[in-house]
């Protein structure tokens, strides 16, 4: 029999259309499952080598510091969230030392829940982002790594550094279909006590299934630019970047933003 969601399977990762045998799975899509399940696993237990991870970082020509939370382990910061949005008051110190007036964004990368998407995509994508900056004269501070961080650990991280932006990519909650994503939270004002509804988020970073590496860049440049100009992230910034690109045209007055327009954004 032709079975339309067969069809259907071609254009999403979703477990649909898996058939059955007898009153079960086949055996083909239990496998299936069970392999999904435990790469989910591995990607939040996995170590990070957040020193390796860093050298690499300064191999691109950034300046980079290691930053820690209270956190222990990844037992610690699965069952306490908490401790992974603040730094220790060594961490915090050290940022405040290099606090400077002229950082319009503060930089951090963290593991999160997915040691496997920083380790995979962390490079290719802090290479584009910092490219991007770099020819907006978008001026980034050190960048920071932290393991075991969660994403409100980037208002701790901006604040100490005076920064007018917090960026953070981090490792995202795996899924059955997707064990590898990273994500990408902006907040404007960096302040202890900011809530999710201050940020903006690019999600699914993780090429050829996902978002790839250029357009992540390019959306987090767009965002950060408009954030800055107009004081504000989150719920009150949308994303019109598609629009607002296709109304500037050729003869805008941003070359720049008119290329990446260009690129099917």
């Amino acid at each position: 029999m032709n079975d339309p969601w067969h069809t259907l399977r071609r254009f999403t990762q979703a477990r649909i259309a898996l058939g059955r045998a007898g009153h079960a799975l086949p055996t083909g899509a239990l496998l299936e499952f069970q392999l999904a399940h435990a790469l989910a696993r591995d990607a939040v237990h996995l170590p990070w080598d957040v020193d390796a991870c860093a050298e690499r970082i300064r191999g691109l020509g950034a300046e980079c510091l290691i930053v820690e939370t209270p956190v222990a382990d990844r037992v610690t910061y699965l069952r306490r969230p908490d401790l992974g949005r603040v730094l220790t008051e060594a961490s915090r110190a050290l940022l405040q030392s290099c606090a400077a007036a002229d950082i319009d964004v503060a930089l951090a990368l963290t593991n999160g829940l997915s040691s496997s998407a920083v380790e995979r995509h962390a490079l290719p994508l802090l290479r584009e982002i910092l490219g991007l900056y770099q020819s907006q004269g978008i001026r980034v501070g050190p960048i920071c790594l932290a393991a075991n961080g969660r994403v409100a650990l980037s208002d701790e991280i901006g604040a100490a550094l005076d920064a007018q932006v917090a960026v953070i990519v981090v490792g995202e909650r795996p899924g059955l279909s997707a064990a590898d994503s990273l994500g990408i939270y902006l907040t404007y004002a960096p302040r202890s006590g900011n809530t999710d509804a201050q940020r903006n988020c690019i999600s699914n970073i993780r090429p050829p299934e996902g978002l790839d590496y250029p357009d992540a860049a390019a959306k987090l440049l767009y965002l950060t630019r408009e954030a800055i100009r107009r004081k504000l992230s989150g719920v009150e910034l949308k994303d019109d970047m598609d629009v607002k690109l296709a109304g500037e045209g050729s003869g805008g007055g941003d070359a720049a933003l008119g290329a990446i327009g260009a690129d099917g954004l």
